[in-house]
């Protein structure tokens, strides 16, 4: 089955502004100590996807300060089309965040991206409570970054244990965990989060696993809840979806990935 037969989704990319990208991925590059495979705009994502055959793309936002939510909403206004899908970002130690997350709802935004390391905070920290809340009661998707990150010490924010909690206490919040359930700390995803309520998606993983290591764990989770991410402009979105491929994980798993989960997700 060919790439544009499937119309790829892909569930976790990033991008900036034209006149933040140059400074964004070079300072991205240093602090996480690899080479982007994009520059970081929307016009060489397009590209991209053109090349991928991907038809859709999701852009993850991350604010790293209060003050940035409105100028990600105002940029995110600009690029949304019907290929590009904006996901906003709120930041923890704003007051009005959760406002802000009924405003981003108000608006017809689908999600917001949230990074424990970038943003500062543990994931179950009750301070973020009011976050999750509003978007349980919005419906609006979760996607946070979970385990742990290549730019920073490898101290538990965001693993699986600290992801149970959360869902235990927000169980109708459509919550995805990054990076196959948490990055580098795959035996714990296997230990605490096959058969919790959430999405997975593939972002940033296949590569730093053996391949029947990745097999077992994709397959562990439910067809319907597992989602295709490259994390562009760090991935190249075709090799993104080669490595999913060379799973072998049957063309009616990887239709659902690459395409079915995320549309359902995006619509419901």
């Amino acid at each position: 089955m060919g790439l544009a037969a499937i119309n790829t989704t892909d569930f976790h990319v990033h991008a900036f502004p034209d006149e933040l990208a140059g400074k964004a991925v070079s300072r991205l590059e240093e602090l996480a100590r690899l080479k982007a495979a994009l520059d970081g705009r929307i016009s060489s994502l397009l590209a991209s996807m053109e090349t991928a055959g991907v038809g859709r793309s999701v852009i993850l936002s991350i604010a790293s300060r209060p003050s940035q939510f409105e100028s990600i909403l105002a940029w995110s206004r600009i690029i949304a089309s019907d290929r590009i899908v904006p996901f906003l970002s709120v930041h923890p130690s704003d007051p009005e965040a959760a406002e802000k997350v009924r405003t981003a709802a108000e608006n017809g935004f689908k999600g917001l991206k949230l990074h424990p390391y970038y943003q500062d905070y543990d994931l179950d920290d009750p301070a973020v409570y009011p976050i999750y809340s509003a978007m349980e009661e919005t419906g609006l998707v979760c996607v946070s970054h979970t385990g742990f990150d290549t730019s920073y010490p490898f101290i538990r924010k965001a693993d699986p244990p600290r992801i149970v909690r959360v869902l235990e206490r927000f169980p109708r919040l459509k919550f995805v965990a990054t990076h196959l359930g948490a990055w580098k700390d795959w035996e714990l995803v296997r230990r605490h989060l096959v058969g919790a309520s959430l999405w997975i998606d593939t972002s940033y993983s296949i590569g730093f696993m053996r391949r029947e290591e990745a097999r077992s764990l994709v397959l562990s989770f439910p067809i319907d809840r597992v989602l295709f991410g490259s994390d562009s402009p760090w991935a190249d979105q075709g090799e993104a979806i080669e490595a999913l491929r060379s799973l072998g994980l049957g063309p009616e798993r990887e239709k659902a990935i690459l395409f079915a989960n995320a549309e359902r997700l995006l619509e419901s």
